[in-house]
Order: C-alpha cells, then sequence, then structure tokens
C-alpha cells in the first residue's frame, strides 16, 4: 500500500509541568502524508484524572474534520496516570486509531497502586483492555510499540514510515509534542 499525498493522520502528543500543573496541554495536528500541515485542536486534561479519552475525543470534535484517516496518539497513560480508552476513541470517531509508546514496560500495575489507590483498579482495567503492544522497526530503524483498533499492524507501520522524516516520532506527533511542551510552561505552569 502506497499512501495518496492527500491521507491525513491526527497526530496527538501532551505534556504537563510535573508537580505544579492541574491540567496539561494535549495537542492534535493534522498533516497531510505530503506533510503539508493543515489543522490542530487543543484539549486540556485533568492530570491525574479520568477524563483523557473525554478530552481526546473533545479535541477530535473540535477539528471537525472528516478528512482525518488516521488518529495516532503518543502514549496510551497520560497526564500522570490518565488512561485514555483507544477501544472507545475507535468506537467514537470510526476512524483508524494507532497508540504508539516508545520504551519496553514491566507494566504499570504497582505505579497505578501507588499514585490512585482509591480508582487503581479501574485504571488497570481500562488500561488491560486497551491489549498488548507490538514492537516494531521503522524504516529510520528505531523501534517503537503500538497498537491498532481498526487497523493491523502492516498498515499501522507503512503509515507511521509515511509520516517519518528522521527519528521515532510521526511528524505531525513530532509538532503537537513542540507545541505541548511550550504550552505546558508558559500556560499551564
Amino acid at each position: 500500500m502506497t499512501l495518496k499525498k492527500g491521507v491525513r493522520m491526527l497526530g496527538v502528543a501532551e505534556s504537563f509541568a510535573k508537580g505544579t500543573a492541574e491540567k496539561s496541554a494535549l495537542v492534535g495536528v493534522v498533516q497531510r502524508a505530503d506533510l503539508v500541515i493543515d489543522g490542530f485542536s487543543l484539549a486540556f486534561p485533568t492530570v491525574g484524572g479520568m477524563d483523557a479519552t473525554d478530552r481526546l475525543l473533545e479535541l477530535h470534535d473540535e477539528l471537525s474534520r472528516e478528512d482525518v484517516n488516521y488518529i495516532c496518539v503518543s502514549g496510551s497513560v497520560i497526564s500522570w496516570y490518565n488512561v485514555i480508552d483507544f477501544n472507545r476513541i475507535h468506537e467514537t470517531t470510526k476512524t483508524p486509531t494507532v497508540s504508539l509508546t516508545y520504551e519496553p514496560s514491566e507494566g504499570l500495575d504497582e505505579h497505578f497502586k501507588r499514585a490512585c489507590p482509591q480508582d487503581w483498579r479501574e485504571r488497570l482495567e481500562m488500561h488491560k483492555r486497551n491489549g498488548a503492544r507490538e514492537r516494531v522497526r521503522l524504516d529510520t530503524g528505531y523501534e517503537v510499540f503500538v497498537r491498532g483498533y481498526g487497523v493491523d499492524t502492516d498498515e499501522v507501520l507503512e503509515v507511521l514510515n509515511a509520516f517519518l522524516l528522521q527519528g521515532k516520532y510521526p511528524e505531525p506527533i513530532r509538532v503537537a509534542r513542540l507545541i505541548s511542551h511550550r504550552l505546558s510552561k508558559i500556560i499551564l505552569a
């Protein structure tokens, strides 16, 4: 499969000021496969909350775009253990969705128990429902971990590679990361 230049990805990333912020900056950037950026949106999940899924859907809806072909989110647990329900994202948007992470993990069970003693079971169950990650190697040589919803691993890899210039971050995510980091420092700190 070769992606046409008009195929669009909504790349989503977030950032927050640890220890001081009540909200994080969740940024979505729409970019075409020819790497032209043609939209963005913002949302503000609660640090340590349970609203990441709702805020991501809000960000998506704010764009009011029918032409987004893929949603790709940097991370699956954001804003200090605020778990994203990727099955709900895919079911609600009807758009192939990818959770992209960058490091091996031994699991979050103990982290959830320690950081969120009142609702750690709910967070852990949602995280487990997201399914297992799969390690893939990008054309740039980097290995990342993916979960696909409404899209198989071969297509996920093709899409990620189509939006890569270098490194391990697809361009819409790289740009969203830059914006979210800056917002978290100047607005939310």
